[in-house]
């Protein structure tokens, strides 16, 4: 039995786990590591960088951002002051939370972040309402993470320089992505999932939360306000971290950094105690980043996703359909990027298309875009991508509730994404 036959065993057992959830998720991720490492699907210094792996730490950090900016009363007070305004309209709630969180996605390029940013605000909010953030916190995530990059602002003005630079690696350089082309393909898809959040998802979130973490059990925050000076080190250290990240790429100072010198400001000012930062963590949630980083390794090292993508090629080339095409280079990378970082998908699926395109005389612009679409906008499994663990551990959701409520915003994205883009972006 070679290597990527008992990945895909391992892979399989492990999704098996997290849907029976007999035993904890963040313990069958640990499991599933070690047998990946024994079985010689993944390198044991591979698997031990991933305990230090940039997004973990970034994941880990922000718990504690988080954990301090609620600490204050700052998140109290913007609480009520949204319920006033959307006088306890749980629609005009969503409505405000989700165009916030749309609009930072277009200059953080990183779903952690803006969902650790808007999330406490969300629940402080729900609480304020006497809702259980569990109606809410799912969609805002969707939101976080399907609409990163999707317009032509911040980190989305270089979506169309990395589409051509693939294209010149593949020697394919008779189509040009142009700046607006990204934006001119996702929209539809921004305005079909912020409408589906702000309108519809909230009737499919659980009424209560599934699985209790130490992190929803404290929010019932019964300590006293800080001390002024602490109380305004709170609010400065949050802001600052927020606007270092907006303008991340200006600062050349890595992500990573960014959240952790914030979590550590939180602690030296005095916002949170070493105890209280520590506890705000949510450690469950962030063994749980490792082992679906570990999975998403071992299938990256024994090619299953090369293998994946060669078929999917050759079954391009069968296809005279645009729409059957479109469909198939959206389901497949889509899929895959719920237990593999879409980062690694991307690479591995963006140039196959292009070759697949360039093998029919195809224009190739449609099916790239549909392709880093399908890739950004993973979100039914806590292996997509570290926004999904962060959310499951704030809404205290399940993988069975997490992948109920994907459903159908999947079902949106593929079904408008391939219309629309197969339609504006034909291939012959």
């Amino acid at each position: 039995m070679n290597h990527l036959t008992i990945c895909l065993i391992i892979s399989a057992l492990t999704m098996i786990s997290y849907v029976w959830a007999k035993f904890p998720m963040g313990l069958t991720a640990l499991l599933s590591m070690c047998a990946f490492i024994i079985t010689g699907c993944l390198d044991p210094k591979t698997a031990l960088g991933y305990f230090g792996n940039s997004n973990g730490v970034m994941i880990v950090a922000m718990f504690v951002v988080a954990a301090g900016f609620t600490r204050t009363q700052f998140v109290k007070k913007c609480a009520s002051s949204v319920n006033r305004i959307a006088k306890g309209s749980l629609t005009m709630v969503m409505l405000g939370y989700i165009l916030v969180a749309a609009l930072l996605a277009q200059f953080i390029q990183s779903s952690v972040i803006v969902f650790g940013i808007m999330a406490p605000m969300m629940i402080a909010t729900c609480e304020d309402m006497n809702i259980s953030p569990s109606k809410t916190l799912f969609p805002l995530a969707i939101v976080s993470i399907a609409t990163i990059s999707a317009l032509p602002l911040g980190s989305g003005a270089t979506q169309a320089a990395e589409l051509n630079g693939y294209l010149e690696a593949n020697a394919y350089t008779e189509y040009v992505v142009a700046m607006t082309d990204p934006m001119k393909a996702r929209l539809p898809m921004l305005i079909f999932v912020m409408i589906y959040c702000i309108f519809f998802a909230t009737r499919f979130a659980p009424n209560a939360a599934i699985v209790k973490t130490s992190e929803l059990q404290s929010r019932q925050d019964t300590r006293e306000a800080l001390p002024p000076f602490k109380e305004k080190a709170g609010y400065i250290i949050f802001i600052l971290t927020t606007l270092a990240l907006i303008f991340q790429r200006h600062l050349g100072i890595d992500t990573w950094v960014i959240c952790l010198t914030g979590a550590v400001a939180m602690v030296a000012f005095g916002v949170l105690t070493e105890k209280e930062a520590i506890a705000s963590i949510n450690w469950p949630m962030a063994f749980l980043l490792v082992g679906s980083f570990a999975m998403g390794g071992a299938l990256t090292e024994t090619g299953a996703g090369e293998v994946v993508g060669n078929i999917l090629a050759s079954l391009a080339n069968t296809l005279n359909n645009r729409y059957l095409i479109g469909v198939v280079f959206f389901i497949v990378p889509f899929l895959l990027t719920q237990v593999m970082m879409n980062r690694t998908v991307m690479i591995i699926f963006i140039p196959i298309a292009i070759l697949a395109c360039k093998s029919m005389g195809a224009n190739p612009i449609g099916i790239m875009i549909l392709v880093q679409s399908a890739c950004l906008s993973s979100f039914m499994t806590p292996m997509a991508t570290p926004a999904v663990p962060m959310c499951m551990a704030a809404g205290g959701y399940d993988l069975k509730s997490t992948v109920k409520q994907s459903i159908i915003p999947a079902m949106i994205l593929c079904i408008v994404s391939v219309c629309w883009i197969m339609t504006v972006f034909p291939m012959f």
